[in-house]
């Protein structure tokens, strides 16, 4: 985990749609931070910094401290809701954490070396199957993304979960299978050809 961002949020007395409509033509969010055995806290803050987060890769992923009068919350965003026409934000749920809490968050993939992997280099294509992988550990290890490197991987090559290191710690949810995050594929056009040649050896 990097550096503990800040984010300004004030206090709202009034729960319930009709208390959160007023607060959203005040022109800010409404929320809420719960969790770690505490009451829920009903928040509002202004939507621009929370879009400049949501822009940075790894949003779910990463911690925050919500300085609310003074006092300061340590939490991980659970789920941002938007207007289905707008895309406007119209809701966000922080989750209050601590050192030992035992958290899950989609972490974005990224990958390295591809002008070094052996596969793109012949023409292939990277096929991104996971964007996202869920990972489950305590807030200060959690990855922010996970970074897979390309360097080996030939066409035709799987790149599985087993092949990305993780944080001592920290583990997918899924772990009944070693799943696919992405393939080396050949292009459509060697594709093609491929099979083609194929049906003509079989013939």
């Amino acid at each position: 985990m990097s550096d503990i961002s800040t984010l300004p949020v004030q206090g709202r007395e009034r729960a319930g749609k009709g208390a959160a409509r007023a607060v959203r033509r005040d022109g800010l969010v409404p929320g809420v931070i719960y969790g770690d055995k505490q009451e829920p806290v009903l928040i509002q803050m202004d939507p621009r910094p929370l879009w400049a987060e949501l822009n940075k890769a790894g949003f779910y992923a990463r911690q925050y401290h919500l300085d609310l009068d003074g006092a300061q919350h340590r939490v991980m965003a659970q789920a941002v809701q938007f207007h289905p026409v707008t895309d406007t934000i119209q809701h966000v749920d922080f989750l209050r954490i601590s050192a030992t809490s035992r958290v899950t968050a989609e972490v974005p993939v990224r990958f390295l070396n591809d002008e070094a992997c052996p596969g793109l280099k012949r023409g292939g294509v990277l096929n991104v199957v996971r964007h996202t992988v869920e990972l489950v550990g305590t807030p200060d290890t959690l990855p922010e993304q996970l970074d897979v490197d390309l360097i080996g991987f030939d066409m035709g090559d799987s790149i599985h979960i087993s092949a990305v290191t993780l944080p001592e710690g920290v583990r997918p949810t899924i772990t009944d299978r070693d799943f696919t995050i992405a393939t080396v594929t050949a292009p459509s056009g060697v594709k093609a050809e491929t099979e083609e040649d194929d049906e003509a050896a079989e013939d």
